[in-house]
């Protein structure tokens, strides 16, 4: 059995074999396919091709010798092909079939091959290209994946690994919730803030306190050279960064439609896409380079129940939760990981200007018959940055006491 990681673009693998009539006799016994044109000398004397024509499956099924005895060989799991036949095969004909790896997927451990079969002439009589999946042996229940791969393998590894996290908007109600419970998790922790520097210090004092590393990291993100910065500096005091969880955020101006104006709107985007994607630009090559990493975005409950005059805020964050799904699909591949959390009302100075009126509401409409906690969010994304969650992406996590189903 040749292993993924040993198959190598350009190897090739091949046998050949005559075709005799005992071999037709025996494809009609097993598959019933008596058609006249494979077994009556006189009626394929009619036809074009004057003598009996050897089944074209008859000589593709050796593509299926040559998989599953050379290349790969044991473990092949061959899930795709597609066949071109071009010239007859008849009885005393001998075929040589051809496999060459094309292709590689490390993502999934597949091999792509041509697949060609020639006469005694060597005129090509069948082409096409075949998938084929190459299964490592089973290990402790699951399937071993190769270092290549994108795999839980990774999450042993993490095991053994410093747990480093970088909290944006680490000093707002949410996001110094998130960070403490991470350092109650076991994580390292980079502290963010715009201006509430007292505020992040503090905070990583308190952290320094449970027994984990902390910082207090200042940036405005609003270049990428202040985004490289400061992911430049977690990975360098910090010691690597395997975690990023973005709770930035800003005010929420209730603004009429018809009094909105569309810089208010990119300030949304600034504020929620834009430093998400800056951030994600720098985080992501630590992160593959080890090939595991979770990455978390805070989107809103607004997005799925809109609220009047918040067209700008919602905007924004429904783009975020956009773009996190695709980020998910193309850094699955790389073992990262990104899921969302969507908080419904929370308890924080955020909502303090809300009118009690309102938050009463929002109580009585909540099916747990009261608003979330910033505690209540920083466990769901403690869930989502930990191992119990490795086969989760693209995810939303929706932190609302019930309020919105789905």
């Amino acid at each position: 059995m040749r292993s993924y990681e040993s198959i190598r673009v350009g190897d090739s693998a091949q046998l050949s074999r005559a075709i005799t009539q005992r071999d037709i006799d025996r494809f009609v016994e097993l598959t019933g396919d008596d058609n006249k044109l494979h077994v009556d000398a006189a009626f394929a004397g009619t036809t074009r091709f004057k003598k009996p024509v050897a089944h074209g499956m008859l000589g593709a099924s050796f593509i299926s010798t040559v998989i599953g005895t050379k290349l790969p060989g044991d473990g092949a799991l061959w899930f795709a092909q597609n066949l071109e036949f071009l010239q007859p095969v008849r009885v005393g004909d001998t075929i040589t079939v051809r496999a060459q790896v094309v292709r590689k997927s490390d993502a999934h451990r597949i091999i792509e091959l041509t697949t060609d079969i020639f006469n005694q002439s060597r005129q090509k009589v069948t082409t096409g290209t075949a998938k084929v999946r190459v299964l490592g042996p089973e290990k402790n229940g699951a399937a071993h994946e190769s270092r290549g791969a994108a795999k839980p393998a990774a999450a042993p590894r993490l095991k053994t690994a410093r747990k480093t996290a970088l909290v944006v908007g680490g000093t707002g109600g949410i996001g110094s919730a998130v960070a403490l419970q991470l350092a109650r998790d076991g994580f390292d922790v980079a502290v963010h803030y715009r201006r509430s520097s007292e505020a992040a210090r503090t905070l990583a004092r308190t952290i320094t306190g449970l027994g984990r590393k902390a910082l207090a990291l200042g940036s405005e993100l609003e270049t990428p050279a202040q985004a490289e910065e400061l992911i430049a500096s977690c990975l360098k005091r910090l010691g690597g960064l395997t975690t990023l969880v973005h709770c930035g955020g800003g005010d929420i101006p209730n603004i009429r439609l018809r009094d909105l104006g569309w810089d208010s709107v990119q300030e949304q985007l600034d504020t929620h896409v834009k430093t998400a994607f800056l951030l994600q630009k720098f985080a992501v090559p630590a992160m593959a380079e080890r090939r595991y990493g979770k990455i978390v975005f805070l989107t809103s409950q607004a997005v799925e129940r809109p609220s009047p005059q918040w067209l700008h805020y919602i905007t924004a964050k429904a783009a975020l939760s956009g773009m996190a799904k695709a980020m998910a699909v193309e850094l699955a591949p790389l073992g990262i990981r990104v899921n969302l959390v969507s908080p419904g009302m929370t308890d924080t100075p955020l909502i303090s200007s809300i009118p009690e009126k309102a938050r009463l509401l929002a109580e009585a409409q909540t099916p747990l018959q009261r608003i979330a906690r910033p505690e209540d969010v920083a466990g769901a994304v403690s869930f989502l940055v930990s191992e119990k969650s490795n086969f989760l992406t693209g995810e939303t996590i929706r932190v609302n006491g019930g309020q919105v189903m789905l």
